[in-house]
């Protein structure tokens, strides 16, 4: 089975919100049994804890629901256990990088590499600001998922 796993700083908003917005598209493209997909966090901060209820309701008015999410932190034997390794921010990934072992940080990307046409590499931290920057982020998201779907697609499937 293909897995893709989606990193940011504490798991609770981009990489949860991504992990969600990506699953259900792998579902709704009927290629759950082929693709697993998995978020988790650099920080060690909410291990366990639930998505932000601002990412809970953002996702859930697209038809995404979160509430089965648990922030997890990310591990270096995420680097063998996944073939897709995506990092929300520059940050992100130098940190998961600094994890990796040799040969396999070919698999560490930006989750905006795959929506070139965005014209960003970095998803930003809704955190701190109102509610239209999940949405700003989810479409996004739905951006890069399409891509990632498309490139696991013609490389793999």
């Amino acid at each position: 089975m293909l897995g893709g796993i989606i990193v940011c700083l504490g798991n609770i908003c981009r990489s949860p919100s991504a992990e969600g917005g990506f699953r259900c598209l792998v579902r709704s493209e009927g290629l759950a049994d082929l693709i697993t997909t998995d978020s988790a966090g650099i920080g060690a901060w909410h291990i366990g804890d639930p998505p932000d209820d601002r990412a809970q309701a953002a996702a859930l008015r697209r038809g995404v629901n979160l509430s089965d999410l648990r922030a997890r932190q990310f591990k270096a034997a995420d680097f063998e256990r996944f073939d897709y390794i995506l990092a929300m921010d520059e940050a992100n990934r130098r940190d998961m990088a600094h994890l990796s072992r040799s040969g396999l940080d070919d698999r560490l990307k930006l989750f905006l590499d795959f929506a070139p046409q965005l014209d960003r590499r970095e998803v930003p931290d809704p955190y701190y600001g109102g509610d239209s920057g999940f949405d700003e982020v989810l479409n996004m998201i739905e951006a890069a998922s399409h891509g990632l779907l498309d490139d696991i697609r013609r490389n793999h499937l």
